[in-house]
């Protein structure tokens, strides 16, 4: 089972900072996963619409422009990273989730600027690129004008359907919140030809039954904590 670290090692370090990707790599994490924002014409790496929460700062994103945002605390003495910063820090070291929250699919040619530029400067291989949302129809926009991307289609419920919605994006894999994840979903999941990642998994109950209905990967907030409570169960 594989183990992504959710916005970096953030139960260490101040979630999706340089800082937490890093102790990602060094926790020898399978992945990282982050989340993008487009304002003020940059890619910023950052999970909330509001400030409040994770940085210095208040109020609404949308409302500062970048030089304000970069002005910020994010924890730690850090600055909010561009995501093209946090390719220079992480590229090839390992898999990198891009969960693409407030974008519009107007947006996606900065996404791809961006990724081509990381893949000539940065000899970044796209195979380690997997690209997430909730929004459907972005992932459907990407898909069409760049389908070499790998896609993970996010839910936060546990569809009629189960993974049939995935399989119609043509994503790669599925991701799901902790709390609905089921075996049954996980057999459809596989029998579509999808991986069936699941978030946010950190307690040693969740992550062995994790393990007893085969999913394929989870998302943590401590990557190193979570392989050891794996690597416990490996050994019963």
């Amino acid at each position: 089972m594989l183990i992504f670290a959710h916005r970096g090692v953030s139960a260490i370090e101040p979630e999706n900072t340089i800082l937490a990707f890093r102790a990602a790599c060094t926790a020898n994490a399978y992945g990282i996963e982050f989340d993008i924002h487009h304002v003020d014409g940059q890619l910023i790496v950052i999970h909330d619409r509001y400030l409040d929460r994770t940085t210095s700062g208040s109020g609404l994103l949308i409302e500062h422009t970048f030089a304000q945002l970069r002005q910020l605390d994010a924890g730690k003495g850090t600055i909010i990273p561009t995501l093209g910063e946090v390719l220079t820090a992480v590229a090839n070291q390992c898999v990198i989730n891009i969960e693409l929250k407030g974008m519009e699919i107007e947006d996606i040619s900065i996404l791809f600027k961006c990724l081509d530029n990381a893949k000539k400067v940065l000899k970044l291989n796209f195979k380690n690129i997997l690209l997430s949302s909730f929004n459907h129809h972005l992932l459907q926009a990407i898909y069409r004008q760049r389908p070499e991307f790998s896609l993970g289609a996010l839910t936060a419920a546990l569809p009629l359907n189960h993974a049939k919605f995935a399989q119609q994006l043509n994503a790669y894999s599925v991701h799901i919140v902790v709390d609905y994840v089921c075996a049954e979903f996980v057999l459809d999941a596989h029998q579509r030809g999808l991986k069936v990642y699941v978030y946010t998994v950190d307690k040693l109950s969740d992550i062995k039954r994790m393990k007893v209905i085969g999913v394929d990967g989870i998302f943590a907030n401590n990557p190193k904590q979570a392989q050891l409570h794996l690597n416990q169960l490996n050994l019963k």
